[in-house]
């Protein structure tokens, strides 16, 4: 089983926050005990721009088994149409490119997506099964 991580899990994570941190952490250690652990680019830059370097921001990320998985070009081009599907039925900026490049991340390179936010990968992203480590 490939579970794909949004930025937010990893977040509550190094963020320790209070309420999501145990709960993301507990979702995290459950995925990977039933296989791989992977986030795109996309996930990486956001959760790297936290650290003060490069070098931290790696082998914390990595101390969660958590693996590289770059985005490919048809990847690249589905998430192209769920933004402009987004964008088609009045949605604003609020949503951003990088959504939509790890919502087809999960959906055409892994299995499952792990994340907080969870209805609007529903909507974008048919078929892609959601966990939610604020249900757990």
């Amino acid at each position: 089983m490939i579970t794909a991580i949004d930025s937010n899990v990893l977040l509550d994570i190094f963020g320790a926050d209070p309420v999501f941190g145990p709960r993301s952490a507990r979702a995290l250690r459950s995925c990977l005990s039933e296989g791989r652990l992977v986030a795109c680019e996309a996930v990486w830059t956001e959760v790297a721009s936290v650290f003060p370097s490069p070098v931290l921001a790696r082998e914390a990320i990595e101390r969660l088994a958590v693996e590289f998985s770059p985005i490919g070009q048809e990847t690249a081009l589905a998430a192209a149409t769920a933004w402009k599907a987004y964008r088609a039925r009045g949605g604003r900026r609020q949503r951003v490119a990088a959504d939509f490049l790890i919502g087809a991340h999960a959906r055409h390179q892994a299995e499952r997506l792990l994340t907080r936010d969870r209805g609007f990968y529903r909507s974008y992203f048919a078929g892609l099964t959601v966990l939610d480590p604020a249900k757990s």
